[in-house]
């Protein structure tokens, strides 16, 4: 999931309780039709009222799945995610959807199902709902509590994947069951799909899924991770809905050298190099480049930015006070830097048999993310020359990332999106975001989906910068207010008036 920016922020979750229970059932299914969708661009208007009533119940409801889920460990890898799939199937079966499992390798599986708004499937109007069942690992030492219990403690729920992506799963299905129980006529199939492996991109990613099973989830727009409900001072001070994202590869840099006996030092000693080269590249920073997406992004957040930092976000890309101005803005925040530029961060390093053996070898990962456009072979050669010495290479490594074309902001469900998060979260503008980290979204959006990212729980500084790291949690209050803004965007879109 996508890194966070730096925002000096307080919450106050009780305030945010937006409640819900919803009524009941459209047609369930899982087959579908194959086709190739395509995307429309007309304006949209708030119809009311919406199908979907008080979800007070439904995201009670919801959150048990969640502790359900997070008790699940899908820890990739090796995944097991097959086990959230059967999980989810059942609960799914309750409501009388039936689903389909996906199989892509032992114990890993999608699940796939869908709620019919005719017999005839037309796949360039539907709508994907789709999140993730794998999560990262923990280092259990690092954690106040079990990392796999759901432990809900002074208003959050505690947990890896509590909110990559799990919580987003539970909301996806949470607004998939209120449409059932709604009764609502709806104007275009609803698919609910729950992905593995997209923590790895491997052998059971979506890659692998949309080139086996395509057939089963085709759809014109999708719903997934990768915007984010930004909170400051107790309150939403924007909503970033994704529709774009940087592109993720990992190069090994391999520093070779003669091994031998450690009492008697040379030169050529391969861990020497790669620490120096290392320092190096830690040390880079890549020219700026503006896509659409972030010109605009920026443009809109200068508006409620503090008056001196909005002035530089105003002049990014000015010829004059540019380079000053991205210094400005990049010193800010951590996110801001990604946006504007590729990005390299050393991750992983090895080296050595013995405690007394000079190794021949050692390797650092690099984990780079590309702005989309851009290319490896343009930031290889400038780390190249940067590191200038010839006992260093760098290796692309396999299952690199693909750079996909973005989602349009003038679709129809885009500005659904807009309206309804503005309505939902006290007026706050809603900005185009391009992520720095990779989702699902990439793929889909390779398949003319026009997908966007959104998890809809208003979230601190501190709660993303957990993410991938200890003690993650989600309040759950903003969890409660996800649900409903969820249930919303997807009865706006879906139902018809």
């Amino acid at each position: 999931m996508s890194g966070k920016r730096k925002l000096q922020v307080g919450i106050t979750v009780g305030a945010l309780l937006l409640s819900a229970r919803l009524p009941l059932a459209a047609q369930g299914s899982s087959s579908h039709q194959a086709g190739a969708p395509t995307s429309q661009s007309p304006a949209v208007t708030i119809n009311s009222p919406s199908p979907i009533g008080d979800t007070t119940a439904l995201a009670k409801e919801a959150q048990g799945w969640l502790i359900d889920m997070v008790r699940t460990n899908t820890t990739n890898p090796p995944g097991n995610e097959q086990a959230i799939a059967k999980y989810l199937a059942h609960v799914l079966e309750k409501e009388g959807i039936q689903s389909e499992m996906l199989d892509l390798a032992p114990g890993r599986s999608a699940l796939v199902a869908r709620l019919r708004s005719s017999a005839l499937a037309d796949p360039s109007k539907a709508l994907l709902l789709v999140a993730h069942m794998d999560v990262v690992g923990v280092d259990r030492s690092k954690w106040t509590v079990d990392s796999f219990a759901a432990v809900i403690k002074d208003g959050y729920l505690y947990g890896r994947g509590s909110i990559d992506d799990k919580g987003m799963l539970a909301a996806n299905l949470a607004a998939f069951i209120a449409l059932k129980r709604s009764n609502a006529r709806l104007n275009r199939d609803v698919i609910f799909l729950a992905t593995a492996d997209e923590e790895q991109g491997g052998d059971a990613s979506i890659r692998i899924l949309i080139s086996k099973y395509w057939d089963k989830f085709a759809a014109g727009y999708a719903l997934n991770e990768g915007g984010e409900v930004f909170m400051k001072n107790g309150r939403v001070q924007y909503v970033a809905v994704q529709a774009s994202e940087k592109v993720a590869m990992n190069v090994m840099v391999v520093a070779r050298g003669n091994s031998g006996h450690a009492s008697r030092p040379t030169k050529d000693n391969a861990v020497v190099h790669l620490s120096a080269a290392v320092a190096k590249i830690g040390g880079y920073s890549a020219p700026a480049h503006f896509t659409t997406i972030v010109r605009r992004y920026f443009e809109q957040l200068a508006a409620i930015e503090p008056d001196e930092l909005g002035k530089w976000m105003r002049v990014l890309d000015s010829e004059d006070r540019g380079e000053h101005a991205q210094k400005v803005v990049s010193e800010a925040s951590p996110l801001w830097n990604s946006m504007m530029r590729d990005t390299v961060a050393p991750t992983m390093l090895s080296a050595g048999v013995r405690n007394n053996v000079i190794p021949a070898e050692a390797h650092a990962n690099l984990n780079i993310r590309l702005l989309p456009g851009n290319t490896i072979d343009v930031l290889l050669a400038a780390l190249t020359k940067l590191v200038a010495d010839p006992q260093i290479k760098f290796e692309l490594q396999p299952d690199a990332g693909l750079a996909a074309p973005p989602s349009s902001l003038e679709s129809d469900f885009y500005a659904t999106i807009s309206k309804v998060a503005t309505a939902q979260y006290g007026n706050a503008p809603v900005l185009p975001f391009q992520s720095t980290g990779a989702t699902d979204s990439a793929q889909l959006r390779l398949h003319n989906v026009q997908a966007y990212g959104l998890v809809p729980f208003p979230l601190t500084e501190e709660d993303y910068l957990r993410v991938h790291g200890d003690d993650e949690r989600l309040p759950v209050a903003s969890f409660t207010k996800g649900v409903d803004v969820l249930a919303r965007i997807v009865a706006e879109f879906a139902a018809s008036k």
